[in-house]
């Protein structure tokens, strides 16, 4: 709880003067009744009466359980800059230093849309670390503008040693200076709307001999095979910043049900990789769609959550990250829906969670 009230201590509580229940309470217990499966603000109350002595043993709750209304009012009205700026804060203090893959990726809240608005729900960017699998960032895409999400959420972090990925839409030159500006080299996806930089990779990579190409697979899995190969080259010279090479990963896919399919991507980058690094962080960039976004939908049922208004979806969906961090911290070897019906039975288990907060 110390180290919780030293990085939430300084988000100001957005209630009125007259408030009952203590803000960083609500909020800890918040986080408790997620880390037990609670999708809303309703579950939250429900929790809080249940558990009331038990967390009782961390945090004081004076005036008893908070109500649905106290979390929905905190949740609505708290400003998201601070409160994720707290979390990156947070989760820096426990995850220690990064290395490898940082990858960004935006996500739909698929559930978060006003009535007749359901096409365009709430899109948040979110800043995954593959190898420590912990979530480090999160960002609204204001108006869904993705680049100016994703240099929102590297502002707030420090990413020395890192390899920053992404796909094509953030191959732009203030994207890769904002990624340089946190210490991280990138491996940007290099398409269209960069034709330069396109027609120099191609042209590049093409004049290399196919033996100096790394290989990987065939793997496969679900009835799914795959192979890669990936050449890298230098390129010095072109007008792009911290470009000094280029690469192109090829990917064979097959499936019992169809043909072999190919597909050729192009990476423009700031580190030169060898062939086979290359291959790693090709792969290692793609785990934030099944580490992360598909454990949160799945585990998490964030696309199911109907929390729409104010600033409650884009909190929620930040404490929902905290949560699946802790989950994924604990040594535990269950799966995420084990751990987390684990939490909600057994008081030692949530607690043992919470305890990866010192």
């Amino acid at each position: 709880m110390d180290r919780f009230v030293a990085c939430f201590g300084e988000v100001e509580d957005p209630r009125a003067l007259n408030r009952r229940h203590d803000f960083l309470e609500v909020v800890f217990v918040a986080l408790a009744a997620m880390l037990c499966g609670a999708e809303d603000c309703t579950d939250m109350a429900a929790f809080a009466r249940a558990k009331l002595a038990s967390l009782r043993e961390v945090v004081a709750l004076q005036h008893g359980p908070p109500s649905h209304d106290t979390f929905s009012r905190i949740f609505r009205l708290l400003a998201p800059e601070p409160f994720e700026a707290a979390f990156a804060k947070f989760t820096a203090a426990f995850a220690g230093a990064l290395e490898g893959v940082v990858a960004i990726d935006g996500k739909a809240l698929r559930g978060a849309y006003d009535r007749g608005r359901r096409a365009t729900p709430l899109h948040l960017i979110n800043i995954w670390a593959a190898r420590a699998r912990l979530v480090i960032g999160q960002r609204l895409a204001p108006g869904r503008n993705e680049v100016l999400g994703a240099k929102q959420a590297l502002a707030l972090l420090r990413l020395e040693g890192c390899i920053v990925t992404a796909d094509a839409l953030h191959c732009r030159p203030d994207t890769a200076q904002a990624i340089l500006a946190t210490g991280a080299d990138y491996a940007l996806a290099v398409k269209a709307n960069q034709p330069g930089l396109l027609s120099a990779a191609q042209a590049l990579t093409a004049a290399v001999d196919p033996a100096q190409a790394a290989t990987s697979g065939p793997s496969g899995g679900h009835d799914r095979f795959e192979r890669r190969s990936a050449v890298v080259v230098d390129a010095h010279g072109i007008n792009f910043p911290g470009l000094c090479a280029v690469a192109r990963v090829e990917t064979w896919r097959a499936s019992a049900a169809g043909p072999e399919v190919r597909t050729v991507r192009w990476y423009g980058l700031s580190r030169p990789l060898r062939a086979q690094e290359m291959l790693e962080v090709a792969a290692a960039h793609w785990t934030i769609e099944n580490q992360l976004h598909w454990v949160l939908d799945v585990s998490l049922k964030e696309d199911a959550a109907r929390s729409r208004k104010d600033h409650a979806p884009q909190n929620l969906a930040l404490l929902r990250k905290l949560a699946l961090n802790l989950l994924r911290l604990h040594p535990d070897k269950a799966s995420i829906k084990t751990k987390t019906k684990r939490a909600g039975w057994d008081d030692r288990f949530l607690f043992s969670l919470i305890a990866h907060m010192r």
